[in-house]
């Protein structure tokens, strides 16, 4: 039986993945500016997938109507953000850590996320 909310849970659970790579990617290139650089654009990066991991088991739990659906998707969408925004001012704010590493892994991770979502749908439409 095929189950589309299931494919799409492991999809953005996959691109989570991805984007939890690229964050690691990131910080190890801001290790040469430094340990906190690096800390900075590792929690950046590393916040988001988090949120987006989150959010994807919140808003694909199953199949369910409509109204409900929808507001586990904005369940979903404000964890994620909430989540990313609590790690950045705790960061910021208590850690004092770098800003600019600290934006430099969120767009990162965020783009990455894009791209792996964007890219696996593109592969299985042209095998079909």
């Amino acid at each position: 039986m095929h189950d589309p909310i299931a494919a799409g849970r492991r999809s953005a659970l996959r691109a989570a993945a991805v984007q939890a790579v690229v964050a690691l990617l990131v910080a190890l290139l801001f290790l040469a500016q430094g340990p906190q650089a690096a800390l900075a654009a590792g929690i950046g990066g590393g916040a988001l997938a988090l949120g987006n991991a989150l959010a994807a088991g919140v808003s694909l739990g199953g199949i369910v109507q409509a109204r409900v659906a929808f507001a586990r998707l904005l369940l979903g969408a404000l964890l994620k953000w909430t989540i990313a925004i609590v790690v950045l001012v705790i960061a910021l704010g208590v850690w004092r850590l770098p800003p600019l590493p600290m934006v430099v892994g969120l767009a990162a991770a965020t783009l990455a996320y894009l791209l792996a979502l964007n890219v696996r749908q593109t592969v299985k439409r042209t095998q079909t």
